[in-house]
């Protein structure tokens, strides 16, 4: 039996195709629906912290300043034990790590 041509065979794929047709236009209706999103106050904080980090220099040019200065001059001193305890101070965080 063919199926090809038949008139009978057409008019159901015919129907069938408008319900697809109206299921998929209901479907968009549904989906059309917004999420949204709402910030605790304390991630609204974190955000402006981390803006303002962020504007941060990557470097203190006064700090800089001051040691170069200090070095050209021969005035820059530096004890041992404060060298020992940043070392030490340095040593306890990298095994936090």
């Amino acid at each position: 039996m063919k199926i090809h041509g038949n008139p009978n065979v057409m008019k159901a794929l015919k129907l069938y195709n408008n319900q697809k047709t109206d299921k998929m236009q209901k479907s968009e209706k549904v989906a059309q629906k917004s999420d949204q999103l709402e910030l605790s106050e304390k991630a609204r904080d974190f955000q402006v912290a981390m803006k303002a980090f962020q504007k941060l220099p990557d470097v203190r040019e006064d700090k800089v300043t001051k040691y170069k200065e200090q070095i050209r001059s021969g005035s820059y001193e530096v004890s041992g034990k404060e060298v020992l305890g940043k070392m030490i101070q340095q040593g306890k965080i990298d095994q936090k790590i």
